[in-house]
């Protein structure tokens, strides 16, 4: 299985994008800070995330989502989450 997973991130609601084959293993990098964006960013929550069988479909989404149309799209997805007036708590960190 493979992931196409966004995280974002408390303090500056930056968003993250990623892709990965293991998604619990990929917050424990991130967690530990062994990404160097995820490190200078600090706590985030995993907001979303879509689950592929092939590496190639979730190559195709991760570079989808991380262009222009792909970002609104992505946006709409997550309209609710994102235009909440309040911060989420109690996420992945």
């Amino acid at each position: 299985m493979y992931y196409f997973y966004v995280l974002q991130f408390r303090k500056n609601r930056k968003l993250y994008k990623g892709l990965t084959n293991d998604l619990d293993r990929r917050m424990s990098e991130h967690r530990r800070g062994d990404s160097d964006f995820t490190s200078r960013n600090g706590e985030f929550d995993l907001i979303f995330y879509e689950a592929y069988l092939n590496k190639k479909d979730a190559e195709v989404a991760e570079k989808y989502f991380k262009s222009g149309h792909g970002r609104e799209v992505l946006a709409g997805k997550l309209k609710n989450y994102l235009g909440a007036p309040h911060r989420r708590t109690g996420g992945v960190a």
